[in-house]
C-alpha cells in the first residue's frame, strides 16, 4: 500500500511537471511554438454540454470573467440570434485561450444532425477532439455520427463524461457504451466521488487523490485530498488494471515492468508517456468525468488536452513536402457585414502575413488584407499566423471549404513533385487527384433529405435573395440551391426541417428579406428496376452551322462501379475510337448531368450507370451541343425505363421510461418502422432503436413527448435509402404533386 502511495505521488509530480513547463519563446500572439499549441474540437450529441464546457474553459483560463449560460443566452460561442433563441449551437465557433503556458485553439461544434456539415468543416482544422457524453444517456445517435467523422479524419480523442451530477448518471454504463457502440478501448483515469448519491468530487486514479472543487469560487479553486484506505485499495486495483492494459500496447512500459518484476517500481513518466502514445495512435481513449454546469472537473479536462492530445507538429507530416513555404487549408467561410467574407485558415507550414498574396490549388489568386485571431463573433487583428495556428483572413473572394492555399504556384508544383517521388509515382499525375488522395482535401457533403421552394416578397428583392443564398451556401456547403426551369422557382435542399427554418430566419435577420418557403418535400431518389437501351438523334442549325449528334446507349442498375463507361465490343470500339478525347469528355459530362434528375420526381438517380455503344458527331458540331444531346439521349432512355422511387430512411433512437415502451412501439408500427433493438438504461429506462421512413416522421419529436407525457427524448440521423413498394410510391408521387 505504501509503495502504491509512492507511485501515485511520483505520477502526480510528473503530471504537474508536464503541464507547467515554461515555454522558451516570446509571448507575442504568433510566436507560440507548435509544441505548445493544441487545436481541438468539442463534439457531442445535442444537449451534451459542449457550449457549457467551452464557457467553463474560457472562465478558468481567465479569458472571460463571467460564466456564460446557454439558458441565459449570454455564451461566447453561441452568438447568432437563432442560437440564443433556441438554446442550441448552429454554427461552429472558434476561440483561443492560454492554459498552463500553452495555447488552445478550440472549435465548439453543433450537436444537431441538421448541422453536421459544421462538424465536418471544423474537424479539418483540428488535431484532436474532446467527445462529451451525457452521463445519464451514454453514447447517443449523434455521438456515433461525430465519432465516425473523427475516424475519417484520424483524430485522437479524449472523452469527458459530463452531467455526472444527475441522479441517473452511470459512469460504468458510459464505459460499456464506448466499448459496445463505438468499439473502442476506454481508459478511465478518473472515477466519480459520490456522497449520499450525489457527485461530491473526482477520484484521480493516477495520483490516488480525491479532488474537491470549491463551490464559492465557481469551481475555480480545488484541493487534492489523500484517499482513505478503502478508496485507496479500489484506486490501486484500477491503476494496476490501467498499467496492465497500457503494457500490452507500449513496449517501453512493458519492458520496464519485466525488468523491475513489479508495477510499483516503474518510472511514473513511462505510464503518462504510454497513455499519450496510445492515445495518439488511437489505441485507447482516456475517459474523464465531471459536471461542467456544476463547475466540476473542467480544469482536469484542460490538463488532459495538453497532456494526451497531439501538438500540430506531431501530425500532418504530409505537408513537410512544402518545407518552410506557407501552406494552409480553408476549413470554413463566414460573412461579416463590415469585413465581408472571412476565411478560417489552418496553417500547416510557414507563416501567413497580413498583405500577403496567396493562391489556391485551383489557381485563383487571393490577397490577405487583414488577419484576425479567432474569438467567436469578435475580431482582434493580428499581423500574422504561424504554423499550427488558426486565423480568420479577410480579402479572400473565391475560397471555399476544403481549399488548399499556398504561397505561390511554384511551391505547389515543387511539393507535388516531392509527393510523387516519395511514392514512386508518375510526376504528371492529375493535380486534382493528388490533392484529393494525398493531401486529403475531399469535403464530404451529405445528401439533402428535404427540399422546398423559396420566394422573395417581390421581384425587386430577387437579386438580393440570390446574393444572400450565394453567401450562405458558401458558408454552409450542405445547403443546396438550384433553379427549377419547369416551375421557374429557386429550390433549397437541406439536411432537415430545422436546417431550412434556420436559413429562412437568417435571411430575415441578416439580410432583411422576408422570404416565403414552399411546402417541405422529401428528397426522394430514383433507381432502375432493369436495364434499358435506346438511341437518340439531335439535329439543329445554329448560326448557319449544322449541329448533328446520333448515339446509342444503355442505362442499367449497377452499384460501386463507374457511372460512365464505353462498350468494348469490336463493333462499338471501332466506332467510338473516332471520337476525339475532348468530345468524349463532354459526352461524359452530359451523361452524368442527366443522372442528377430522374423522370418521376426529379430525384438523383442512385446506383445507375451508363454504357455508350455508338456515337456519330457531325463536322463542326459544338462541344456544348454534344453535351446537351447526350443529356437528352439519357433522359429519353430513362423515360421508357422501369424507374423506381427510393425514400430516405432515418435511424431513430428513443430514450423513455419503461412504462411508455408499448405505446411508443404501437405508434412506430403505424409509421412503417422496423425496430432494431430495445436496451435497458438503468433500472427504469429503455432505449429503442428503429429504422423509420422520413416521410412518416413529420413533427415526430412532439408526438413522442405527447405519448410519454414529456419524459421521452428522440434523436435521428440519415440511414440510407430503400425502395418504395408500388402503393407507397403512388402515394408519394401524389403528395409531391399536391394531390393529397
Amino acid at each position: 500500500m505504501l509503495r502504491h502511495r509512492s507511485l501515485a505521488r511520483q505520477i502526480m509530480r510528473c503530471t504537474k511537471r508536464a503541464t507547467c513547463i515554461r515555454r522558451n519563446h516570446s509571448t507575442s500572439e504568433n510566436s507560440v511554438q507548435e509544441n505548445y499549441i493544441r487545436n481541438i474540437g468539442i463534439l457531442a450529441h445535442i444537449d451534451g454540454g459542449k457550449t457549457t464546457t467551452t464557457e467553463r474553459m474560457l472562465f478558468y483560463s481567465g479569458k472571460t470573467h463571467v460564466l456564460g449560460e446557454v439558458h441565459h443566452g449570454n455564451t461566447v460561442t453561441d452568438f447568432l440570434v437563432q442560437e440564443r433563441e433556441r438554446g442550441i449551437t448552429i454554427c461552429s465557433a472558434a476561440v483561443s485561450f492560454d492554459w498552463r503556458d500553452h495555447r488552445i485553439n478550440l472549435l465548439d461544434t453543433p450537436g444537431h444532425i441538421d448541422f453536421t456539415m459544421e462538424v465536418e468543416q471544423s474537424l479539418a482544422a483540428v488535431d484532436g477532439t474532446v467527445v462529451i457524453l451525457d452521463g445519464s444517456a451514454g453514447v447517443e445517435a449523434q455521438t456515433v455520427t461525430v465519432w465516425n467523422q473523427a475516424d475519417r479524419h484520424r483524430l485522437p480523442r479524449v472523452v469527458f463524461v459530463n452531467k455526472m451530477d444527475k441522479e441517473n448518471a452511470d459512469f460504468e454504463g458510459c464505459l460499456q457504451d464506448l466499448r459496445k457502440k463505438l468499439g473502442v478501448m476506454p481508459l478511465p483515469i478518473q472515477i466519480p466521488l459520490m456522497e449520499k448519491g450525489k457527485l461530491a468530487g473526482i477520484t484521480d486514479i493516477l495520483s490516488a487523490t480525491q479532488i474537491i472543487f470549491d463551490k464559492n469560487s465557481h469551481g475555480r479553486l480545488y484541493k487534492r485530498v489523500p484517499l482513505a484506505e478503502e478508496a485507496l485499495t479500489d484506486a490501486q486495483d484500477r491503476l494496476y488494471e490501467t498499467i496492465d492494459v497500457l503494457s500490452g500496447m507500449d513496449d517501453q512500459l512493458a519492458q520496464a515492468i519485466i525488468e523491475s518484476d513489479s508495477m510499483d517500481n516503474i518510472n511514473p513518466e513511462l505510464v503518462l508517456n504510454a497513455i499519450r502514445s496510445c492515445t495518439m495512435k488511437q489505441q485507447i481513449v482516456p475517459v474523464l468525468l465531471g459536471s461542467a454546469y456544476k463547475n466540476i472537473g473542467v480544469q482536469l479536462l484542460m490538463d488532459a488536452v495538453l497532456r494526451y492530445l497531439p501538438a500540430p507538429n506531431q501530425r500532418n507530416q504530409i505537408y513537410d513536402c512544402f518545407g518552410s513555404d506557407f501552406v494552409g487549408k480553408v476549413s470554413k467561410v463566414t460573412h461579416d457585414k463590415q469585413r465581408g467574407p472571412l476565411s478560417l485558415i489552418r496553417v500547416f507550414r510557414g507563416t501567413l502575413k497580413k498583405g500577403a498574396k496567396i493562391v489556391t490549388a485551383k489557381g485563383a489568386s487571393e490577397n490577405i488584407q487583414r488577419i484576425y485571431a479567432p474569438w467567436a463573433d469578435e475580431y482582434r487583428e493580428v499581423t500574422s499566423i504561424g504554423a499550427g495556428n488558426i486565423g480568420l483572413c479577410a480579402g479572400c473572394k473565391s475560397t471555399v471549404t476544403g481549399d488548399l492555399v499556398v504561397s505561390n504556384t511554384a511551391s505547389l508544383r515543387s511539393a507535388l513533385k516531392k509527393l510523387n517521388a516519395s511514392e514512386n509515382s508518375e510526376a504528371d499525375n492529375d493535380v486534382d487527384e493528388v490533392l484529393a488522395t494525398k493531401l486529403s482535401l475531399q469535403t464530404v457533403v451529405p445528401d439533402a433529405v428535404y427540399f422546398c421552394s423559396i420566394e422573395p416578397p417581390s421581384t425587386a428583392y430577387q437579386s438580393a435573395l440570390d446574393n444572400a443564398l450565394k453567401e450562405i451556401q458558401r458558408e454552409d456547403p450542405s445547403l443546396r440551391v438550384t433553379y427549377d426551369e419547369t416551375t421557374m422557382q429557386t429550390v433549397l435542399g437541406g439536411m432537415g426541417k430545422l436546417h431550412l427554418e434556420i436559413i429562412k430566419s437568417r435571411i430575415l435577420t441578416e439580410y432583411k428579406i422576408d422570404v416565403d418557403l414552399g411546402v417541405l418535400q422529401i428528397a426522394y431518389k430514383e433507381t432502375l428496376g432493369e436495364s434499358c437501351r435506346g438511341s437518340w438523334t439531335a439535329e439543329k442549325e445554329i448560326a448557319g452551322h449544322k449541329q448533328f449528334v446520333q448515339m446509342e446507349l444503355t442505362v442499367y442498375a449497377k452499384k460501386h462501379d463507374e457511372k460512365f463507361r464505353l462498350d468494348n465490343s469490336p463493333d462499338s470500339h471501332e466506332n467510338l475510337r473516332l471520337i476525339r478525347p475532348r468530345q468524349m469528355s463532354y459526352i461524359k459530362k452530359g451523361a452524368l448531368a442527366a443522372l442528377e434528375r430522374g423522370p418521376k420526381l426529379g430525384g438523383q438517380l442512385m446506383d445507375v450507370a451508363i454504357t455508350l455503344h455508338s456515337c456519330t458527331i457531325g463536322k463542326g458540331t459544338a462541344d456544348t451541343f454534344i453535351m446537351a444531346a447526350t443529356a437528352q439521349c439519357v433522359r429519353h432512355v430513362l423515360s421508357s425505363a422501369n424507374v423506381r422511387l427510393m425514400e430516405p430512411i432515418m435511424l431513430l433512437e428513443i430514450a423513455m421510461p419503461s412504462e411508455y415502451l408499448n405505446a411508443i412501439l404501437a405508434d412506430l408500427g403505424r409509421r412503417r418502422c422496423t425496430v432494431l433493438d430495445v436496451n435497458s438504461r438503468g433500472h427504469q429506462h429503455k432505449v429503442l432503436r428503429a429504422n423509420a421512413p422520413l416521410a412518416e416522421l413529420e413533427d415526430y419529436s412532439s408526438e413522442v413527448r405527447c405519448i410519454s407525457s414529456g419524459t421521452a427524448s428522440v434523436s435521428m440521423e440519415p440511414n440510407g435509402y430503400v425502395l418504395l413498394n408500388e402503393m407507397d410510391e403512388e402515394s408519394a408521387i401524389r403528395k409531391a404533386h399536391g394531390l393529397e
